[in-house]
């Protein structure tokens, strides 16, 4: 039998589910490394006895299991050429909460964030803190020893494992903890594999000649963070090797081994109080990297909670990232780093104090030349912004990008100064200016070289300086790997990190685990060469790629997709906020995420040799639950516009096979209801009646469970003819455009009225000229000859009229902020498309507008009291600014009115009439928007200004959602 053979019989053996197909092989053949291994298959496990297949099949077929659970890791730790096992669907479980003993058990799938939401209730949290938090999961965390900002305070993952059962090798179960002396030599004398794993480590460590060579060679114990190897130094500390009164625990050494020891399956953790509530955080800015670490040792004087700096370089990513805009308000000048040392106290009184003692150290070293204090929701803007500093690198454009490599040294507080000196020196003999973006308070810098690892040369320096960094930090008694795991990147340097000898122990460690070699290997022992198998072919011959729209600004559409970095922002849950990614939080597949796709258009653009390289089923696969929101263009660190790919790859992919007929029905639904609007009566009866709206839906595809929305009895341009006719303002404020668009003009009719008569009855005039539809349905469904046809007429009108007095507004935000983004892309005459961009607005970020500037007031409102739930539309969350809409609605002064905190509504156009997505649609609508509605009072207002938004909320919920706009036009006096 060939290898696929055994793996279609393993499929049908385990409870969850294995995948050997090329799509889901190429999206996990990387991690957020620089590398790429084409796995052989790709597993997700649903219990124990799925594990213990897996084990069995590893070890009778000589191949490997990788473990991963977000895939987020820097060095490489979760890609390898035999069966990846994603824990990350099934094993996500909080099994146990011990509140009395401040002990948690929960499963390696479970997200760091999810738990502490759960814990914080109790006063309780786990405290190592990633800046991929609400991603990364438990088992990656022990995995790699995570740290995170607050270690300076709490300690590492390391120190708050209590227990955890694992598989082992060969699939026996062992359940490691804190053992005592007789307890360890009780198990030493098992005739298993668990017991000669205890006789192994007694007779590797239990020499005081050996033990001291650990000491001496491995990175001084001050450093808490620090990941170089198996932690054997922490071992010998216990009352099995030493004096100490400390009993040995398996944990520490499982503790940061990457998953090449031992499955894990149940993790037990110690917990911490939740740190006092009153918290100041002083921002120190400095003109000098210099000054700033020099500053370091001074401020660990003091007991802070958190330490963390960045550069020049990060803040300046954050420039042209549209959701960083208002994190960063507390920078003053042009700093060259930034210092966030952050206290914390149980009163305002105390917490001001420190801070103010804080500030005073700060100046007195003559160092920093700004010290601006963070309070309450200005330090969360500080630290999102510090933690999409990570990703925002993946935003410099071309080819050069920050390579992890030597980002993750650590060395004692002490020798930072001497340390980074001598760092900075090394990287200007190599023409470099490296990224500083670090845990300072701990010692850990993230310094990243930039290269361009598709040239050989770059390859070659990026082993160059990676050997020279670990010499330099072999100098200084440090860590290569402080909190990121050495991995590929850095696993062949340990022998160099803390000798040979001690090397050796390591392997004979992982050979008494792991004697067949089935768990992650080329990890710590016997690594994989760092500089190869990297994610692109050296000197490769770039493929060119030619398109439609416009990719100019990332220098095509392959560098678009190349953007993303793996990161994995697109896997937060919506919990956590964001509209980022609707289909994944709906599967929880990461098929379905925004990495996935960048990741596989990125793997067939590169190596399809199709003459049309989107001519690809498995593209089609990855992009068709993709929603097409347009969170990823700014929730995602780096802007990796999922959306646009997609209409792309839509357009090319058509070219090769052809456009379905339900395709064309939604993409010219425009025209259609134009036919329709010609007898509307009978169109809706047609629509609405059970018999023939059936059949119209069997026969296109559609969703049996869906109305088809009707068509109004006069279009908007015949009932605005009408209306203008009768209305006229003498001396009004301004003159606006109203953009008829395509929902508009037949479905929401009523919407256009209200608009025109609140905006005249305000004192401003309303036109309405003869213009093409938006194209927003031939964008979404891949037209896009059609679509640049509709952008160039729509640019060619309006280039003269529109202008900041006289601004192009829309009523549906995906219509009008079509102006704002794809026709950028799509139109010939680019300079007056960008002109008219900057004048294009949704009409509730106009309103909003006019009331800063006085124009529109509260007392030309009701005082009647309401209140309102308002959903945004998700292009407006991405592109525009969904407080406007909370604005309006909070004019008339009793209004009182909540954001639902919800992503997609699931609609997303006609994704959600589509049968096939019905389904995904519901559950992208039950995250949060429908939950929310349903528990609204009966006489709370829902509001939305999608049209989309407002269909997907009755079929949802049963209630009917309101425009803004429609909601303020009846709060008019006088009207």
């Amino acid at each position: 039998m060939t290898l696929l053979s055994h793996l279609q019989v393993l499929s049908e053996k385990l409870s969850g589910e294995l995948y050997f197909d090329d799509l889901i092989k190429a999206i996990y053949a990387t991690d957020a490394s620089v590398y790429r291994i084409l796995p052989k298959a790709v597993a997700y496990p649903k219990n124990k006895e799925d594990l213990k297949l897996l084990i069995e099949f590893a070890t009778t077929h000589k191949t490997s299991l990788i473990p991963r659970t977000a895939g987020t890791s820097l060095a490489g730790q979760c890609v390898g050429d035999g069966i990846v096992v994603d824990v990350s669907r099934h094993f996500t479980e909080i099994i146990e909460f011990d509140e009395k003993n401040k002990t948690v058990t929960v499963q390696p799938g479970v997200v760091r964030d999810k738990l502490n939401n759960f814990l914080k209730p109790y006063g309780l949290f786990f405290s190592p803190i990633t800046s991929t938090s609400n991603r990364a999961m438990i088992g990656g965390m022990v995995g790699n020893n995570s740290s995170g900002t607050t270690s300076i305070q709490y300690g590492v993952t390391r120190d708050k494992v209590v227990e955890i059962e694992t598989l082992l090798a060969d699939g026996s179960e062992a359940v490691f903890k804190e053992l005592t002396p007789e307890e360890f030599h009780k198990k030493a004398k098992a005739h298993s594999l668990e017991g000669h794993i205890y006789r192994v480590l007694f007779s590797a460590l239990n020499s005081k000649g050996v033990q001291q060579e650990i000491k001496d060679k491995f990175p001084k114990p001050e450093i808490h963070r620090r990941n170089t190897g198996y932690a054997i130094d922490e071992l010998i500390k216990s009352n099995i090797f030493s004096d100490s009164t400390t009993n040995f625990n398996m944990c520490e050494l499982l503790s940061g081994s990457e998953g090449t020891l031992a499955f894990s399956t149940q993790i037990t953790l110690k917990l911490d109080d939740l740190p006092p509530q009153e918290s100041v955080m002083v921002a120190a800015h400095f003109e000098s990297i210099e000054n700033c670490l020099n500053t370091v040792e001074l401020v660990m004087s003091h007991n802070l909670y958190t330490c963390e700096m960045m550069d020049k370089t990060i803040l300046d990513c954050t420039k042209n990232n549209r959701t960083q805009q208002e994190n960063r308000q507390f920078i003053e000048g042009d700093p060259k780093a930034i210092l966030m040392c952050e206290v914390r106290a149980n009163s305002k009184e105390e917490v001001n104090q420190l801070a103010e003692e804080l500030v005073i150290s700060i100046k007195s070293s003559g160092l920093s030349y700004a010290y601006p204090q963070l309070r309450g929701e200005d330090i969360n803007k500080a630290n999102i912004l510090r933690s999409a500093g990570l990703g925002l690198l993946g935003n410099i454009k071309g080819d050069k990008k920050s390579a992890a490599c030597i980002e993750d040294t650590a060395v004692a507080l002490p020798d930072l100064s001497s340390y980074i000196s001598e760092f900075t020196a090394l990287m200007k003999g190599y023409n470099q200016e490296a990224i500083y973006y670090a845990h300072a308070g701990a010692g850990e810098l993230h310094l990243r070289p930039v290269l361009n690892l598709k040239k050989s040369e770059d390859v070659n320096l990026f082993r160059k300086i990676t050997t020279d960094v670990a010499h330099l930090v072999k100098k200084y008694g440090g860590s290569m790997s402080g909190e990121h795991g050495d991995g590929i990147v850095r696993g062949e340097f340990i022998a160099l990190m803390i000798g040979d000898i001690n090397y050796q122990i390591l392997k004979r460690i992982k050979q008494a685990f792991d004697v067949n070699n089935i768990f992650n290997p080329g990890k710590i022992v016997d690594a994989f060469p760092m500089d190869k198998n990297l994610r692109y072919q050296p000197d490769r011959k770039e493929p060119e790629i030619k398109t439609i729209m416009d990719f100019s600004s990332s220098l095509g559409i392959l560098r678009e997709a190349e953007k993303c970095n793996g990161s994995g922002d697109c896997r937060k849950l919506p919990e956590f906020g964001g509209v980022m990614c609707p289909s994944y939080r709906a599967t929880r597949h990461e098929k379905d995420t925004t990495r996935a796709r960048a990741n596989a258009l990125r793997e067939f653009l590169t190596n399809s040799e199709k003459e049309n390289k989107f001519d690809s089923e498995e593209l089609k696969t990855v992009f068709d639950l993709c929603l097409s929101c347009k969170a990823c263009a700014s929730e995602c660190p780096s802007s990796v516009d999922i959306a646009t790919l997609k209409a792309e790859f839509l357009y090319q992919y058509q070219k090769s096979n052809g456009v379905s007929w339900r395709t064309k029905m939604f993409a010219y639904n425009n025209k259609l209801n134009g036919f329709g609007s010609v007898f509307p009566a009978l169109t809706n009866m047609v629509f609405s009646n059970k018999l023939t709206s059936s059949v119209l839906k069997k026969t296109f595809g559609i969703a049996k469970e869906r109305q088809l929305p009707l068509i109004t009895k006069k279009s908007f341009k015949k009932v605005f003819k009408a209306l203008d006719e009768k209305i006229y303002v003498s001396k009004p404020i301004k003159t606006v455009y109203l953009f008829n668009d395509e929902f508009l003009n037949h479905l929401d009719t009523s919407i256009g009225v209200d608009a025109f008569k609140l905006l005249t009855a305000l004192n401003y005039e309303v036109k309405v000229i003869d213009h093409a539809e938006s194209g927003r349905t031939f964008i979404s469904k891949g037209l896009l000859e059609q679509a640049k046809k509709v952008a160039n007429k729509n640019i060619a009108i309006f280039k003269n009229i529109v202008s900041a007095d006289t601004p192009l507004i829309g009523i549906e935000p995906s219509a009008i902020l079509s102006f704002k983004d794809e026709y950028l892309k799509l139109a010939d005459d680019k300079t007056s498309a960008e002109h008219i961009a900057k004048h294009v607005f949704i009409i509730e970020e106009f309103i909003q507008q006019e009331i800063k500037l006085g124009n529109i007031k509260p007392e030309q409102f009701t005082t009647e009291a309401k209140t309102i739930k308002f959903h945004g539309h998700c292009h407006q969350k991405s592109m525009g600014n969904q407080l406007s809409s909370f604005d309006v609605l909070n004019l008339p002064k009793n209004y009182k009115v909540t954001i639902i905190p919800s992503g997609c509504c699931g609609m997303a156009g006609s994704f959600g009439y589509e049968k096939e997505h019905y389904q995904v649609s519901m559950n992208v609508g039950e995250q949060t928007l429908f939950p929310a509605v349903r528990h609204a009072a009966f006489d709370t207002i829902i509001s939305a200004n999608g049209t989309s938004c407002r269909h997907q909320i009755k079929d949802g919920t049963q209630r009917q959602a309101k425009h803004p706009i429609s909601i303020l036009r009846e709060a008019l006096l006088d009207d």
